[in-house]
């Protein structure tokens, strides 16, 4: 605006300028490898996919260690209570991340 209350006219300076963003549809990934095409490469490909502990992966450990201690690993041995990790077989990037 300038001085007078007055919006200044697009391209002059001090005006705000007008950026158009592409929004991509978020990626929904499941715990199974997913074909699609990187957003870093641009590589049609087959995602590989690591499994990771979580919290929650803790918290059932912590609640079988105080339950009954022998089974105190099975939460580490178990897929399904870790999250997983998508990468591109190709440059290695970061595809995404599926928590249960």
């Amino acid at each position: 605006m300038d001085g007078k209350g007055m919006p200044l006219p697009a391209g002059y300076p001090g005006s705000p300028s007008v950026v158009h963003v592409m929004a991509t549809p978020p990626l929904v990934l499941g715990p199974l490898p997913a074909s699609l095409t990187c957003p870093s490469c641009h590589a049609q490909i087959t995602t590989n996919v690591e499994s990771e502990s979580n919290t929650r992966t803790h918290l059932f450990a912590l609640i079988l260690c105080l339950v009954f201690f022998p089974c105190v690993c099975v939460p580490y041995c178990i897929d399904s209570c870790k999250n997983q990790n998508h990468y591109c077989p190709h440059c290695h990037a970061f595809i995404g991340r599926h928590e249960n």
